[in-house]
């Protein structure tokens, strides 16, 4: 069995077909997919659900953004593996999300070999 097999996954993404991409992956690795549409949203569902093994944090986002969110769900859970992805992938944008709490960093578009070694190397 897969390190991800059946583990659950936030995926926070306010561009709906980012969104079906990352479920679909998701879902072709067995992983359970929750979604937020926001970084409030992602951050109440973080407070309601002690059963998500990672977080798929998209930085730029309405209402609340990724930076915001992680600070907030790392105070709540601050084991609780979070990858900021960007389409903004300047080279800044690691340091910072790193900076901010996330644990890793992927760039968007995403490769789907490279999303799944990460999320292998934070469900270790």
């Amino acid at each position: 069995m897969n390190k991800e097999q059946n583990k659950l996954i936030l995926v926070v993404e306010d561009e709906e077909f980012n969104r079906i991409y990352f479920e679909e992956l998701l879902n072709q690795i067995n992983c359970n997919v929750l979604v937020a549409n926001n970084g409030l949203e992602a951050v109440d569902i973080c407070k309601k659900n002690d059963k998500i093994d990672l977080v798929l944090m998209d930085i730029k986002m309405p209402l609340m953004d990724g930076y915001e969110a992680t600070k907030k769900i790392k105070k709540i859970r601050p084991n609780l593996p979070i990858i900021a992805q960007t389409a903004f992938a300047l080279l800044g944008d690691k340091n910072k999300s790193l900076e901010n709490g996330c644990d890793d960093y992927i760039a968007k578009p995403v490769k789907k070999d490279v999303l799944i070694q990460l999320i292998r190397k934070h469900l270790a």
